[in-house]
Protein backbone atom coordinates (compact mmCIF):
# COMPACT_ATOMS: atom_id res chain seq x y z
CA UNK A 1 0.00 0.00 0.00
CA UNK A 2 1.26 3.52 -0.88
CA UNK A 3 2.24 5.61 2.22
CA UNK A 4 0.77 9.22 2.63
CA UNK A 5 2.82 12.19 1.92
CA UNK A 6 2.33 14.51 4.31
CA UNK A 7 1.54 18.31 3.60
CA UNK A 8 1.23 21.75 4.57
CA UNK A 9 -0.78 21.96 7.80
CA UNK A 10 -4.46 22.42 6.16
CA UNK A 11 -4.17 20.20 2.97
CA UNK A 12 -4.73 16.94 2.34
CA UNK A 13 -2.04 14.24 2.45
CA UNK A 14 -0.93 13.33 -1.08
CA UNK A 15 -0.84 9.82 -2.15
CA UNK A 16 2.13 9.03 -4.77
CA UNK A 17 0.85 6.92 -7.83
CA UNK A 18 1.47 3.54 -7.41
CA UNK A 19 2.80 3.04 -11.03
CA UNK A 20 5.16 5.89 -10.92
CA UNK A 21 6.24 4.10 -6.91
CA UNK A 22 7.34 1.23 -8.85
CA UNK A 23 8.95 2.27 -11.39
CA UNK A 24 11.18 4.50 -9.18
CA UNK A 25 11.66 1.70 -6.64
CA UNK A 26 12.52 -0.85 -9.49
CA UNK A 27 16.49 -2.15 -9.42
CA UNK A 28 18.12 -1.20 -12.81
CA UNK A 29 19.48 -3.74 -14.66
CA UNK A 30 22.80 -3.65 -15.53
CA UNK A 31 24.25 -4.85 -18.56
CA UNK A 32 27.18 -6.98 -19.32
CA UNK A 33 30.21 -5.66 -21.86
CA UNK A 34 29.08 -8.72 -24.50
CA UNK A 35 25.24 -7.26 -24.20
CA UNK A 36 26.49 -3.31 -24.69
CA UNK A 37 28.52 -5.12 -27.39
CA UNK A 38 25.70 -6.73 -29.11
CA UNK A 39 23.50 -3.88 -28.80
CA UNK A 40 26.15 -1.68 -30.70
CA UNK A 41 26.71 -3.99 -33.08
CA UNK A 42 23.13 -4.48 -34.01
CA UNK A 43 22.50 -1.17 -35.21
CA UNK A 44 25.07 -1.37 -37.84
CA UNK A 45 22.81 -2.53 -40.41
CA UNK A 46 25.30 -2.81 -43.11
CA UNK A 47 27.75 -4.93 -40.88
CA UNK A 48 24.57 -7.00 -39.71
CA UNK A 49 23.91 -7.57 -43.28
CA UNK A 50 27.43 -8.65 -44.38
CA UNK A 51 27.15 -10.52 -41.14
CA UNK A 52 24.22 -12.49 -42.80
CA UNK A 53 26.24 -12.75 -45.65
CA UNK A 54 28.82 -14.83 -44.22
CA UNK A 55 26.81 -17.04 -42.78
CA UNK A 56 25.38 -17.89 -45.83
CA UNK A 57 28.54 -18.82 -47.71
CA UNK A 58 29.51 -20.53 -44.74
CA UNK A 59 26.13 -22.44 -45.18
CA UNK A 60 26.75 -22.85 -49.00
CA UNK A 61 30.45 -24.23 -48.16
CA UNK A 62 29.22 -26.53 -45.74
CA UNK A 63 26.16 -27.94 -47.68
CA UNK A 64 27.64 -27.63 -51.61
CA UNK A 65 26.74 -31.26 -52.17
CA UNK A 66 23.60 -30.92 -51.35
CA UNK A 67 22.70 -27.50 -52.84
CA UNK A 68 24.41 -29.17 -56.54
CA UNK A 69 22.51 -32.30 -56.07
CA UNK A 70 18.84 -30.66 -55.51
CA UNK A 71 19.36 -27.75 -57.54
CA UNK A 72 19.79 -31.03 -60.07
CA UNK A 73 23.68 -29.82 -61.37
CA UNK A 74 26.38 -31.74 -62.71
CA UNK A 75 29.22 -32.70 -60.54
CA UNK A 76 31.76 -29.65 -60.31
CA UNK A 77 34.94 -32.01 -61.53
CA UNK A 78 31.96 -33.78 -64.03
CA UNK A 79 33.24 -33.04 -68.00
CA UNK A 80 29.78 -32.56 -70.28
CA UNK A 81 30.52 -32.50 -73.43
CA UNK A 82 27.16 -32.37 -74.54
CA UNK A 83 27.27 -28.74 -72.65
CA UNK A 84 29.87 -27.38 -75.76
CA UNK A 85 28.70 -26.08 -78.35
CA UNK A 86 29.17 -27.60 -82.10
CA UNK A 87 32.85 -25.96 -82.01
CA UNK A 88 33.74 -27.15 -78.67
CA UNK A 89 33.85 -23.38 -77.10
CA UNK A 90 31.79 -23.47 -73.80
CA UNK A 91 28.32 -22.00 -73.56
CA UNK A 92 26.85 -19.31 -71.58
CA UNK A 93 24.13 -19.25 -68.51
CA UNK A 94 21.33 -21.12 -69.16
CA UNK A 95 18.43 -22.96 -67.61
CA UNK A 96 20.56 -26.06 -67.43
CA UNK A 97 23.63 -24.20 -66.68
CA UNK A 98 22.43 -20.94 -64.74
CA UNK A 99 26.42 -19.96 -64.42
CA UNK A 100 27.18 -21.69 -67.66
CA UNK A 101 30.17 -23.81 -68.32
CA UNK A 102 33.88 -23.42 -68.52
CA UNK A 103 36.40 -24.77 -71.68
CA UNK A 104 35.65 -28.66 -70.43
CA UNK A 105 31.87 -28.77 -69.72
CA UNK A 106 32.09 -28.12 -66.25
CA UNK A 107 29.29 -26.23 -64.69
CA UNK A 108 30.69 -23.02 -63.40
CA UNK A 109 27.89 -22.81 -60.40
CA UNK A 110 28.74 -26.13 -59.11
CA UNK A 111 32.42 -25.15 -59.17
CA UNK A 112 31.84 -21.59 -57.73
CA UNK A 113 29.94 -23.10 -55.16
CA UNK A 114 32.24 -26.12 -54.11
CA UNK A 115 34.85 -23.32 -54.02
CA UNK A 116 33.66 -21.34 -51.48
CA UNK A 117 35.00 -24.72 -49.28
CA UNK A 118 38.16 -24.25 -50.19
CA UNK A 119 38.03 -20.31 -49.38
CA UNK A 120 36.28 -21.14 -46.43
CA UNK A 121 38.50 -23.77 -45.04
CA UNK A 122 42.11 -22.14 -45.63
CA UNK A 123 40.45 -19.04 -44.23
CA UNK A 124 39.52 -20.80 -41.08
CA UNK A 125 42.42 -22.57 -40.31
CA UNK A 126 45.12 -20.61 -41.56
CA UNK A 127 43.88 -18.10 -39.25
CA UNK A 128 43.64 -19.96 -36.48
CA UNK A 129 46.94 -21.07 -36.31
CA UNK A 130 48.66 -17.71 -37.48
CA UNK A 131 46.31 -16.22 -34.11
CA UNK A 132 47.61 -18.58 -31.98
CA UNK A 133 51.05 -18.70 -32.69
CA UNK A 134 50.96 -14.87 -33.48
CA UNK A 135 49.26 -14.72 -29.61
CA UNK A 136 51.57 -17.03 -27.80
CA UNK A 137 54.89 -15.25 -29.13
CA UNK A 138 53.63 -11.74 -28.43
CA UNK A 139 52.34 -12.35 -24.90
CA UNK A 140 55.79 -13.82 -24.04
CA UNK A 141 57.76 -11.20 -25.73
CA UNK A 142 55.69 -8.45 -24.22
CA UNK A 143 55.50 -10.01 -20.68
CA UNK A 144 59.37 -11.21 -20.26
CA UNK A 145 60.98 -8.33 -22.29
CA UNK A 146 64.58 -7.87 -22.06
CA UNK A 147 67.12 -10.79 -24.13
CA UNK A 148 63.42 -12.84 -24.94
CA UNK A 149 61.50 -9.91 -26.85
CA UNK A 150 64.90 -8.93 -28.85
CA UNK A 151 65.39 -12.97 -29.87
CA UNK A 152 61.57 -13.02 -30.56
CA UNK A 153 61.50 -9.72 -32.46
CA UNK A 154 64.18 -10.20 -34.53
CA UNK A 155 63.17 -13.82 -35.64
CA UNK A 156 59.84 -12.08 -36.50
CA UNK A 157 61.45 -9.41 -38.52
CA UNK A 158 63.05 -12.18 -40.29
CA UNK A 159 60.07 -13.86 -40.49
CA UNK A 160 58.47 -10.90 -42.43
CA UNK A 161 60.96 -10.66 -45.11
CA UNK A 162 59.75 -13.67 -46.68
CA UNK A 163 56.97 -13.04 -49.11
CA UNK A 164 54.01 -15.00 -49.66
CA UNK A 165 54.05 -15.67 -53.04
CA UNK A 166 57.67 -16.82 -53.44
CA UNK A 167 57.37 -18.34 -50.12
CA UNK A 168 54.31 -20.51 -51.58
CA UNK A 169 55.79 -21.34 -54.73
CA UNK A 170 59.04 -22.17 -53.52
CA UNK A 171 57.47 -24.77 -51.28
CA UNK A 172 55.32 -26.46 -54.05
CA UNK A 173 58.43 -26.97 -56.39
CA UNK A 174 60.25 -28.31 -53.31
CA UNK A 175 57.95 -30.52 -51.82
CA UNK A 176 56.32 -31.82 -55.17
CA UNK A 177 56.59 -35.50 -53.96
CA UNK A 178 56.23 -34.35 -50.35
CA UNK A 179 58.36 -33.16 -47.78
CA UNK A 180 58.97 -34.22 -43.50
CA UNK A 181 58.02 -37.51 -44.20
CA UNK A 182 54.75 -36.96 -45.99
CA UNK A 183 53.84 -34.41 -43.52
CA UNK A 184 53.80 -31.40 -46.14
CA UNK A 185 51.94 -32.46 -49.31
CA UNK A 186 51.50 -29.64 -52.80
CA UNK A 187 47.97 -28.46 -51.70
CA UNK A 188 46.01 -27.43 -49.10
CA UNK A 189 48.35 -28.16 -46.46
CA UNK A 190 51.41 -25.97 -48.37
CA UNK A 191 48.80 -23.25 -48.50
CA UNK A 192 48.06 -22.81 -44.54
CA UNK A 193 51.84 -23.33 -44.16
CA UNK A 194 52.62 -20.79 -46.15
CA UNK A 195 49.73 -18.05 -44.92
CA UNK A 196 50.40 -18.79 -41.20
CA UNK A 197 54.37 -18.68 -41.91
CA UNK A 198 53.74 -15.24 -42.88
CA UNK A 199 51.21 -14.25 -41.30
CA UNK A 200 52.24 -14.44 -37.42
CA UNK A 201 54.15 -12.02 -37.38
CA UNK A 202 51.65 -9.35 -38.01
CA UNK A 203 49.72 -10.94 -34.63
CA UNK A 204 52.78 -10.78 -32.66
CA UNK A 205 53.71 -6.91 -33.04
CA UNK A 206 49.97 -6.54 -32.52
CA UNK A 207 50.33 -8.55 -29.08
CA UNK A 208 53.65 -7.51 -27.93
CA UNK A 209 52.34 -3.60 -27.84
CA UNK A 210 48.97 -4.22 -25.74
CA UNK A 211 51.36 -6.69 -23.32
CA UNK A 212 53.99 -4.14 -22.90
CA UNK A 213 50.87 -1.62 -21.65
CA UNK A 214 49.39 -4.07 -20.00
CA UNK A 215 52.19 -5.45 -17.68
CA UNK A 216 52.42 -1.77 -15.93
CA UNK A 217 48.62 -2.27 -14.67
CA UNK A 218 47.78 -2.27 -10.88
CA UNK A 219 45.90 -5.52 -11.62
CA UNK A 220 48.90 -7.36 -12.38
CA UNK A 221 50.64 -6.03 -9.96
CA UNK A 222 47.95 -7.20 -7.59
CA UNK A 223 48.14 -10.47 -9.01
CA UNK A 224 51.47 -10.42 -8.41
CA UNK A 225 51.23 -9.91 -4.62
CA UNK A 226 49.33 -12.47 -4.25
CA UNK A 227 51.52 -14.95 -5.64
CA UNK A 228 50.32 -15.81 -9.19
CA UNK A 229 52.64 -17.69 -11.65
CA UNK A 230 54.00 -15.97 -14.50
CA UNK A 231 52.12 -18.17 -16.44
CA UNK A 232 48.60 -17.52 -14.32
CA UNK A 233 49.35 -13.09 -14.94
CA UNK A 234 50.12 -14.09 -18.82
CA UNK A 235 47.07 -16.14 -19.47
CA UNK A 236 44.83 -15.49 -17.07
CA UNK A 237 45.01 -11.81 -16.66
CA UNK A 238 46.54 -10.00 -19.32
CA UNK A 239 44.73 -12.35 -22.68
CA UNK A 240 41.49 -11.67 -22.01
CA UNK A 241 42.26 -8.29 -22.38
CA UNK A 242 43.88 -8.66 -25.68
CA UNK A 243 39.73 -10.38 -26.60
CA UNK A 244 38.57 -7.60 -28.01
CA UNK A 245 41.74 -6.38 -30.24
CA UNK A 246 42.39 -10.18 -31.26
CA UNK A 247 38.35 -10.82 -32.61
CA UNK A 248 38.86 -7.05 -34.55
CA UNK A 249 42.40 -8.49 -36.13
CA UNK A 250 41.00 -12.10 -37.14
CA UNK A 251 37.95 -10.53 -39.42
CA UNK A 252 40.60 -8.83 -40.82
CA UNK A 253 42.81 -11.36 -41.35
CA UNK A 254 40.71 -13.87 -42.89
CA UNK A 255 39.28 -11.59 -46.03
CA UNK A 256 43.33 -11.25 -46.24
CA UNK A 257 44.27 -15.45 -46.34
CA UNK A 258 40.78 -15.67 -48.38
CA UNK A 259 42.85 -13.27 -51.45
CA UNK A 260 46.15 -15.01 -50.77
CA UNK A 261 44.74 -18.67 -51.41
CA UNK A 262 43.16 -17.19 -54.31
CA UNK A 263 46.22 -16.01 -55.75
CA UNK A 264 48.49 -19.29 -54.96
CA UNK A 265 45.89 -21.22 -56.64
CA UNK A 266 46.10 -18.05 -59.52
CA UNK A 267 49.47 -19.43 -59.62
CA UNK A 268 48.94 -22.83 -59.44
CA UNK A 269 50.52 -23.39 -56.65
CA UNK A 270 47.36 -23.32 -54.36
CA UNK A 271 45.02 -26.63 -53.67
CA UNK A 272 44.86 -29.47 -56.41
CA UNK A 273 43.65 -28.95 -59.63
CA UNK A 274 41.16 -31.33 -59.54
CA UNK A 275 39.30 -29.42 -56.26
CA UNK A 276 37.61 -25.90 -57.39
CA UNK A 277 39.05 -22.92 -55.98
CA UNK A 278 37.62 -19.31 -56.89
CA UNK A 279 41.51 -17.82 -57.74
CA UNK A 280 42.11 -21.15 -60.08
CA UNK A 281 38.73 -21.05 -61.72
CA UNK A 282 40.07 -17.16 -62.43
CA UNK A 283 43.15 -18.76 -63.90
CA UNK A 284 41.75 -21.02 -66.00
CA UNK A 285 39.09 -18.25 -67.32
CA UNK A 286 42.37 -16.14 -68.76
CA UNK A 287 42.39 -17.58 -72.00
CA UNK A 288 38.85 -17.65 -72.79
CA UNK A 289 37.79 -14.39 -71.52
CA UNK A 290 36.86 -13.10 -74.43
CA UNK A 291 34.77 -15.67 -75.36
CA UNK A 292 33.39 -16.97 -72.07
CA UNK A 293 33.09 -13.54 -69.39
CA UNK A 294 30.92 -16.27 -67.27
CA UNK A 295 33.53 -18.62 -66.29
CA UNK A 296 35.79 -15.45 -64.75
CA UNK A 297 32.68 -13.36 -64.01
CA UNK A 298 31.09 -15.73 -61.21
CA UNK A 299 33.79 -16.67 -59.47
CA UNK A 300 35.52 -12.91 -59.61
CA UNK A 301 32.18 -12.05 -57.25
CA UNK A 302 31.68 -14.14 -55.04
CA UNK A 303 35.50 -13.81 -54.22
CA UNK A 304 34.62 -10.34 -53.85
CA UNK A 305 31.66 -10.52 -52.29
CA UNK A 306 33.41 -12.96 -49.51
CA UNK A 307 36.17 -10.73 -49.12
CA UNK A 308 33.97 -7.15 -48.68
CA UNK A 309 31.77 -9.01 -46.26
CA UNK A 310 34.21 -9.89 -43.53
CA UNK A 311 36.12 -6.42 -43.87
CA UNK A 312 32.81 -4.79 -43.47
CA UNK A 313 31.96 -7.12 -40.53
CA UNK A 314 35.45 -6.09 -39.06
CA UNK A 315 34.77 -2.58 -39.36
CA UNK A 316 31.82 -3.03 -37.45
CA UNK A 317 33.27 -4.89 -34.73
CA UNK A 318 35.91 -2.14 -34.38
CA UNK A 319 33.29 0.63 -34.38
CA UNK A 320 31.32 -1.86 -31.35
CA UNK A 321 34.13 -2.82 -29.69
CA UNK A 322 35.37 1.02 -29.35
CA UNK A 323 32.34 3.57 -30.36
CA UNK A 324 34.29 6.32 -29.02
CA UNK A 325 36.85 5.60 -32.31
CA UNK A 326 34.28 4.35 -34.54
CA UNK A 327 31.13 5.75 -36.47
CA UNK A 328 28.77 4.37 -34.50
CA UNK A 329 29.95 6.76 -31.75
CA UNK A 330 29.84 9.51 -34.20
Amino acid sequence: MSTPIAADPGQEPVVPDSAESAAANAPIAARSPLQLFWGRLRKDKVAMVALAFIVLVILIAIFAPVIVKVMGLDDPNFQNDEALNDFGSPNGPSSAHPFGVDDRGRDVLARVLYGARVSMLVAVIATAVTMIVGTVLGLIAGFYRGKVDAVLSRFTELTLAFPTILLGIGLSVACADACLGGAIKPGLTVVVLVISLTSWPYVARLVRGQVLSLREKEFVDAARSLGASDRRIIFREILPNLTAPLIVYATVLIPQNILAEAALSFLGVGVNPSTPSWGAMISDAISIFDTAWWFMVFPGVALLLAVLAFNIVGDGLQDAINPRTGRTGK
